[in-house]
């Protein structure tokens, strides 16, 4: 006689009571969702102008970003990007476009999707793949804040692949958002803005789900 045995919730491992509605259980998400976004405050030398997260990568939303980044759970992507365009409603309404951090492409080949882009589909407004990662750098986890600088420094550029258009009518003298699963420093996402701004962006903003301190 077969044994059905119930999928467990990609964050507590506890058996999913309604598994057609997603890989994480109620009370997993209700944890997160009483969670008060942090603030984000922003070095003096900071090239982004405003940032908001939704959360702290603590607890349950830690696990869930676990799931969706490294477990390849895309569809979780859904419902992070509702708590981001809620939690940072009042930076994206006055954007021209979203900006979604990019992925070396020997990583998005090995990973199979770029995180950043699944949570920019979520975001509501249009998406710009404005940026380029020129090399490979080491994985941020673990590394201090300055090596973190180091890191990150000089890895991107503009994409080959954007057109003059969308740059004149996308990023010139407009607001941009860049959007990334979690910020530590600000390391990557600061790079990022850098590059942005030395193509006309007149502000650029960023958005993650979550914040780690």
């Amino acid at each position: 006689m077969a044994v059905m045995l119930a999928p467990r919730c990609a964050a507590c491992a506890a058996p999913l009571e309604r598994p057609t509605r997603g890989p994480v259980c109620g009370p997993c998400w209700a944890s997160v969702d009483l969670m008060r976004p942090p603030l984000c405050r922003l070095p003096e030398n900071s090239a982004i102008d405003d940032s908001k997260s939704a959360g702290r990568y603590e607890g349950a939303l830690r696990d869930i970003i676990h799931a969706f980044k490294y477990d390849g759970r895309r569809t979780l992507a859904v419902r992070l990007g509702a708590t981001m365009r809620a939690a940072g409603s009042d930076i994206l309404s006055t954007a021209s476009c979203v900006v979604p951090v990019p992925l070396h492409p020997w990583r998005r080949l090995t990973r199979g999707f770029n995180q950043s882009a699944d949570l920019a589909a979520q975001l509501d407004r249009p998406i710009v793949h404005a940026l380029w990662r020129t090399r490979a750098t080491t994985p941020q986890t673990g590394l201090t804040a300055s090596g973190r600088q180091r890191n990150v420094r000089d890895a991107f550029s503009m994409s080959p692949l954007i057109s003059r258009r969308v740059r004149r009518t996308m990023l010139a003298g407009q607001i941009v958002v860049l959007v990334d699963d979690v910020r530590t420093t600000g390391a990557t996402l600061d790079a990022c803005a850098r590059v942005l701004k030395e193509a006309g962006a007149r502000e650029v903003r960023a958005i993650t789900i979550a914040l780690a301190e």
